[in-house]
């Protein structure tokens, strides 16, 4: 008896220890670049749930503006994730790549946000966007 509820409970630990260490923190890495092919890339984006990779044009203040691209994302890490741009972007302006959710929209794998939306909206772990800003060379 004691054998098994030890054998119970080292079981349950693993199994909280391992899905602890593959719980994913939302993040964007992406650095400056030439976007005149019309993509804007990200070497990598953890979402936490399937999303979007949405391009924002911004400025100094760093506020989202516009969407000008998008790019869905997988649950997980997601590695050299290219968006392609809706509208040219000139060297020299910012670009807020930002993870958004899949979620309170009406159709599954279309990405239906426009500015200041709920559907497919920003994901705000404690409060906070999960963005990188680039600047296009």
């Amino acid at each position: 008896m004691k054998i098994t509820h030890a054998i119970a409970v080292l079981t349950l630990t693993a199994g909280s220890a391992f899905a602890a260490a593959h719980a994913v923190s939302p993040g964007v890495e992406a650095s400056d670049q030439d976007v005149s092919n019309g993509i804007v890339s990200a070497d990598m984006v953890a979402a936490a749930e399937n999303g979007w990779l949405v391009v924002h044009r911004t400025d100094t203040d760093k506020k989202p503006g516009p969407v000008v691209g998008h790019a869905p994302l997988r649950a997980g890490m997601n590695n050299d994730v290219a968006a392609i741009l809706t509208e040219e972007i000139k060297p020299g302006e910012m670009l807020m790549l930002m993870v958004h959710s899949e979620a309170g929209g009406t159709q599954t794998g279309i990405f239906e946000y426009t500015l200041g939306a709920k559907e497919d909206g920003p994901v705000k772990p404690d409060g906070n966007l999960v963005m990188q800003v680039i600047t296009a060379q």
